[in-house]
């Protein structure tokens, strides 16, 4: 399984992508804002945004909220200014962290990730120092229980998806970020709703972890998440399910 796929299984288990729903909204209307700035304001033209207010709707986030975010980024209504920032490096082990971020404050924000990073068995890298390690994906998860494997892999595939792979309890499907919608579109319309749909960083390689450095690399990615100015983290370990289920 790569990294983000067992990342991403592993928040869905914990129950941490809709623990802390304010925290969820604040990221993101930040990406919302962002989207529109770079982007317009038309969501029909604009994809990041399009993709952006999903999500949201996907949250449950007011429709009030995400009109004030698109006009925050187009000038319509004053707001703060987000610059994006890259950060990469390691964890336990030597697995390779990729993290994209929004800021209002780029000196703070480097000092807290620089402090999560060592506080946490990790270390921050130089720039292109493991970006190079992922592609970008777009990312479906749908529970087995959901539809049969050979439906779907019908469904996906002539929908355009790139692959479907079977894992221990769900379907990943992944596409080029170019036919992602397509093809989440495609599920959708067969009364499937996708636990995950993204557009993703997933590696091309991974590294196992295992024991305390399993551990360490879990609360380090923890730690990524729960930060307000990251907005996504990818990672290319591979904790096995017999880890796991020590930890």
């Amino acid at each position: 399984m790569s990294g983000h796929s067992k990342w991403a299984s592993i928040k869905h288990k914990k129950g941490k992508v809709d623990a802390q729903r304010g925290k969820t909204f604040t990221k993101l209307i930040k990406e919302i804002t962002v989207a529109a700035r770079s982007g317009g304001g038309d969501v029909d033209a604009n994809a990041r945004l399009r993709s952006a207010v999903q999500v949201a709707k996907d949250a449950n986030m007011p429709a009030s909220n995400v009109e004030r975010a698109i006009k925050k980024g187009t000038g319509e209504l004053s707001g703060v200014n987000y610059e994006e920032l890259k950060y990469e490096g390691y964890g336990p082990a030597g697995a390779a962290i990729y993290a994209e971020l929004l800021t209002d404050n780029k000196n703070r924000t480097a000092a807290e990730i620089k402090h999560v990073f060592s506080k946490n068995g990790g270390h921050l890298a130089e720039t292109g120092s493991v970006a190079w390690m992922f592609e970008k994906k777009g990312l479906c998860h749908v529970k087995k229980d959901a539809v049969d494997e050979d439906r779907l892999m019908e469904i996906v595939l002539d929908a355009g998806a790139e692959d479907m792979n079977t894992e221990s309890d769900f379907y990943e499907i992944v596409t080029n970020p170019q036919t992602f919608e397509q093809v989440k579109t495609a599920i959708l319309k067969e009364g499937i709703t996708p636990e995950l749909a993204e557009i993703s960083m997933i590696p091309k390689s991974t590294v196992p972890v295992t024991g305390k450095k399993a551990e360490q690399m879990l609360l380090l990615m923890e730690a990524l998440e729960d930060h307000d100015d990251v907005q996504h983290v990818y990672s290319n370990f591979d904790i096995s399910d017999e880890e796991m289920e020590k930890i």
